[in-house]
């Protein structure tokens, strides 16, 4: 994915979660059914979009990603908030609230 391929992600969802992650990273696996949970809380009005580092690495140094998994808010093209690794669905849904709207 390219920066005109994001850019029109960015259009095209107000609320756009990056998950940058990797193959080889345990804890990214570990964090699949909690980001499915957060999905399906916010039931479709949240996009996830994942980017492995190792096939994006200019797009990760972009966002200054310097551990996986991190995790990247997008609202109308703005960063809003970031989570290095993960927590339990609760506490990131609780997180991803307020930018909910």
């Amino acid at each position: 994915m390219d920066n005109v391929e994001l850019a029109s992600l960015l259009n095209e969802h107000k609320l756009l979660l990056l998950e940058f992650q990797a193959s080889w990273c345990e804890p990214c696996k570990w964090a699949e059914p909690v980001v499915k949970d957060v999905l399906q809380h916010f039931n479709g009005t949240m996009h996830l979009q994942q980017f492995d580092i190792d096939e994006h690495p200019a797009l990760s140094k972009d966002f200054s990603v310097l551990s996986v998994p991190t995790f990247v808010l997008m609202k109308e093209g703005v960063e809003v908030w970031r989570m290095r690794g993960f927590d339990i669905s609760p506490v990131m849904i609780r997180a991803l609230q307020a930018f909910v709207s």
